[in-house]
């Protein structure tokens, strides 16, 4: 196995980080990694706002419920779906793009672009030895996070990604078992077998969590999906994102 799997393999995320910023250098090396990401017939729908004030970035930690490591980390990027630019290049050709630019199609692309950018920003970051952590918290108000960055319309901000220089990592949570995500040739019908996976990987993250808690937690992953998805949340994206000007048909 050849270390850049192995590096994969071993992902953590990581929520406490030194007091202490990332090179300009760094930045670069990150961001220049998530642009060699694949992008679809080489639109490169998505932009990235690196966030350096304070400020801003204490606003940031707020929207997303008060997560420290969201103000204090070494450096914060938000991975925007980024149609604006296409909407001037519109302009720019003498095109009506239009109903490109509001269709579900190209907000997936842009959708897609900004994940894959961000994991080759990702990978890069931990390849210098730095951890990161995903925050999905930023769409618990987008409104703020559009104003407090000021984002124009056709762009939607979709997660921050916190890196630095790591002062604890935690245990790797255990994964699904690799049969109950790979499907071959056609997907899983068998409710019966799948069930039976989820109750083993149940065993597995409860023994996880006992472990990792001395005893005082022992949930299973189908008792937080089931109670997380039965409280429905940021019901106001569609919305939101078509006030954006996207995702309209």
């Amino acid at each position: 196995m050849n270390e850049t799997i192995e590096r994969i393999l071993a992902h953590r995320t990581v929520r406490d980080f030194e007091n202490r910023p990332l090179s300009p250098g760094q930045i670069e090396t990150i961001v220049r990694s998530a642009q060699a990401a694949s992008t679809s017939s080489f639109v490169q729908a998505y932009s990235i706002i690196g966030v350096t004030d304070p400020e801003k970035k204490r606003e940031l930690s707020k929207i997303s419920r008060n997560q420290a490591f969201v103000a204090d980390n070494g450096h914060f990027f938000v991975f925007c779906a980024d149609l604006h630019r296409h909407a001037v290049i519109g302009e720019m050709e003498g095109k009506d793009v239009t109903a490109s630019l509001e269709s579900t199609e190209k907000f997936m692309v842009g959708v897609i672009d900004a994940a894959l950018a961000a994991q080759n920003a990702a990978l890069a970051a931990e390849a210098m030895g730095l951890g990161i952590c995903y925050v999905g918290g930023l769409r618990n108000d987008l409104e703020k996070v559009r104003d407090l960055l000021k984002i124009p319309d056709k762009v939607l901000p979709l997660f921050g990604l916190a890196v630095g220089y790591p002062t604890c990592i935690n245990d790797q949570k255990p994964r699904l078992p690799l049969e109950h995500v790979y499907h071959e040739n056609e997907y899983q019908q068998d409710e019966a077998v799948y069930k039976v996976q989820l109750e083993q990987y149940n065993q597995e993250i409860a023994d996880y969590y006992v472990a990792r808690t001395g005893g005082e937690r022992s949930d299973t992953w189908t008792s937080q999906m089931a109670n997380m998805l039965a409280q429905p949340q940021r019901m106001y994206m569609h919305d939101f994102v078509e006030r954006q000007g996207m995702n309209k048909h």
